[in-house]
């Protein structure tokens, strides 16, 4: 049986060779004519110096825009390797790479791009996904898009700058058919979650940060935008101390379960977009789709016990407080949310517990598009569960700006730990019983918070 953690390797061809033959002939000709532009322009009459320095131009002009790229399908190997081999090339001249629709493999042409590991993005990397398919294998335990300055065994994570993950067209990334693993490190093997590495030695026994899609850790100015992300084996986008970055037009699919073999079978944890320890300064814009948990989540929780690079953790960094408020969740705006959790949790939720804090959140404009079964709440804030330590104090919380809500879920705004300067208005509850918001720690945990505008409405049956 071929060894699914070794793949065989096929060799590279040089960075140097990521331009194709007809482009490096156009290269050479686009030189030659902007040499010759370039002495027409010092040398000859008026008139031909101004048409010399239009040419020039317009030869800089289409260099840049057909040439000032890398693809894959320059490269030989996986495709993961291939992907990761024009990064790397890219890294040194400054190039975007761009995956495109049609995958040149060595197997023949095909319209998906298989991953076996995950794609590493680097410092300054311009990742241009063109209307494209990518697809994790059943070979792999590895995430789909991952900051290349973390991973297994990576205990000193080194931050990194600006990195951009760009879809253009419709974009799919695509979960395996039949996944080694999914759910978070909490959840069993064959017990909790499905994964084919259940019972097999060797083989983590639970869940980790490999099961989740995007993952960045310590990365400043970074964008990720116009994505369709389906079936992750976990969360689907995690982003663990990252700042100063733009997360917009995205659209998930997962309803916790899928077909695997003809049988329905649980995937656990398939949030949306999570924002972990440390994240600040983040434009979250123009979400939409279901997610089988949480469709956004800023989670801050702390676990002193684990290490960064193991797969005991549903983090990659360590999931500890720095203190000094370096791992505070804050200044984080959220807009144009149209969504719903098919697995019934919450459509955003924002935790925090053990001393870590949440503030300066705007949550603008969300429309719960669920049709079946009821989310628990539209918006939910802190929890009182003793394993996430419980209800935090007065004063954890605060300079939560919600409005603009609209949703049938049993829990409008479900405040299940404290909040304090705070405002919520123009909240809207249909299509269930009850206040549109819920005190559920106590209004004890409630603190200066302004509310406006916040009804329920009975939907009117139609006229015979």
């Amino acid at each position: 049986m071929e060894d699914r953690h070794s793949p065989t390797l096929l060799q590279a061809k040089p960075a140097v060779q990521h331009l194709s033959p007809p482009l490096t002939v156009l290269s050479g000709h686009l030189r030659s004519f902007r040499v010759f532009s370039a002495f027409s322009a010092t040398t000859g009459s008026a008139f031909s110096r101004l048409v010399a320095m239009l040419l020039l131009v317009v030869a800089s002009t289409y260099s840049v825009s057909a040439l000032a790229e890398i693809t894959p399908n320059d490269f030989e190997g996986t495709d993961a390797e291939r992907i990761n081999q024009a990064i790397v090339a890219a890294a040194k001249t400054g190039e975007p790479v761009v995956v495109p629709r049609i995958n040149h493999s060595a197997e023949g042409d095909r319209a998906v791009w298989l991953l076996d590991s995950a794609i590493l993005v680097r410092e300054n990397t311009y990742l241009e996904l063109r209307n494209c398919h990518i697809k994790l294998s059943d070979r792999s335990r590895d995430n789909m898009i991952r900051s290349a300055n973390c991973g297994m065994g990576i205990t000193d994570i080194k931050p990194i700058n600006n990195v951009t993950i760009i879809g253009k067209g419709f974009v799919t990334l695509e979960g395996a058919d039949n996944p080694r693993s999914t759910g978070d490190s909490a959840k069993v093997l064959g017990e909790r979650t499905y994964g084919t590495d259940a019972g097999v030695a060797g083989e983590s026994q639970t869940g980790d940060w490999r099961n989740i899609g995007i993952l960045l850790a310590y990365v400043e100015h970074f964008r990720i935008e116009n994505l369709f992300l389906k079936n992750a084996h976990g969360w689907t986008i995690s982003l663990e101390r990252c700042a100063h970055g733009v997360v917009r037009d995205l659209q998930f699919a997962a309803t916790e379960s899928n077909l695997v073999n003809g049988k329905r079978v649980v995937f656990l944890n398939q949030d949306g977009l999570d924002l972990r320890q440390g994240c600040h300064d983040i434009d979250i814009s123009n979400i939409s789709g279901y997610s089988g948990d949480d469709l956004i989540a800023l989670t801050n929780i702390v676990n002193d016990k684990q290490v960064a690079g193991s797969a005991e953790s549903m983090m990659v960094s360590k999931p500890n407080n720095r203190g000094n408020g370096l791992d505070d969740i804050r200044n984080i705006t959220i807009r144009n949310v149209r969504g719903h959790t098919a697995g019934g949790h919450h459509i955003v939720r924002l935790l925090n517990a053990r001393g870590l804090k949440i503030y300066d959140v705007i949550l603008d404009g969300l429309i719960d598009t669920s049709t079946g079964r009821n989310p628990k709440a539209a918006v939910k804030i802190g929890d009182a569960n003793p394993v996430w330590g419980g209800v935090t104090p007065l004063g954890d919380t605060y300079h939560i700006f919600i409005s603009n809500i609209i949703s049938r879920a049993r829990h409008t705004i479900l405040i299940g730990g404290s909040l304090s300067e705070s405002s919520i208005s123009n909240v809207l509850k249909y299509g269930a019983a009850g206040e549109p918001i819920t005190y559920q720690s106590g209004p004890e945990y409630v603190r200066n918070v302004s509310i406006s505008n916040a009804q329920t409405m009975k939907i009117s049956s139609p006229a015979p």
